[in-house]
């Protein structure tokens, strides 16, 4: 279990096949001065189990599905990656709850930079938009953040966006970062085109999956 609130920024030192995945080198030294083996930590958003390290890296294997579903599978050797350790028990929740299994990719449609901070517009599966609230919590790249914006749904019938004037049927949604985030994360790198792993809030999701049993017809199945 993680938080979004990212320790620091790792680089992929190295890249190898392993079965019909990878296993990757990252050098991340705070996360590594201390893995052991089999400890859980979260590359840019995706939860990923040591089993090497040195004190200045970690090694981890990749399967082909996470490769397939998640960013993961972009990157090379000196990418910069977000890195995030599991919480330990009885720790603050800086975040939101955050369990590293990615639900999508989105793609980075545009960057507006601002005085104090910057917005990021991101494109969101549409399988995935009923989950995305305006003020409620997504993971972007791993990093906890707080949706400031997001396409108009289906009840509006216009077809405008929420958030913007113009009309367009693409799903997508906006976050505001501060200065912090900008420097302590990959996410202030970012330009339209970069793809980020989405993980959705796990709340949202629960109810989507009990509304989906609610409405089934009776002795029907799912």
């Amino acid at each position: 279990m993680f938080t979004g609130i990212i320790e620091e920024i790792g680089e992929i030192a190295a890249i190898s096949a392993s079965g019909d995945g990878w296993r990757l080198t990252v050098l991340a030294p705070k996360a590594a001065a201390d893995a052991v083996h089999g400890e859980s930590i979260a590359v840019s958003g995706v939860c990923l189990t040591v089993v090497a390290s040195t004190e200045t890296t970690f090694d981890a294997d990749v399967m082909k599905q996470t490769l397939d579903v998640s960013a993961l599978g972009t990157v090379q050797v000196g990418s910069r990656v977000n890195i995030e350790k599991a919480m330990p028990v009885g720790a603050r929740l800086g975040g939101h709850i955050v369990q590293g299994h990615v639900d999508g990719v989105g793609t980075v449609l545009e960057v507006r930079p601002g005085a104090q901070w910057s917005v990021l517009r991101i494109s969101l599966p549409a399988e995935l938009a009923p989950l995305v609230v305006d003020k409620g919590s997504i993971s972007v790249a791993g990093t906890s953040l707080t949706v400031s914006a997001v396409s108009a749904g289906p009840s509006t019938g216009s077809g405008t966006q929420e958030g913007s004037g113009t009309a367009d049927d693409e799903h997508w949604f906006e976050v505001s970062l501060i200065p912090e985030t900008l420097e302590a994360t990959i996410l202030g790198a970012l330009e339209p085109g970069d793809i980020v792993n989405l993980e959705t809030d796990i709340l949202a999701r629960h109810v989507e999956r009990l509304l989906a049993f609610r409405s089934a017809p009776e002795g029907g199945s799912r």
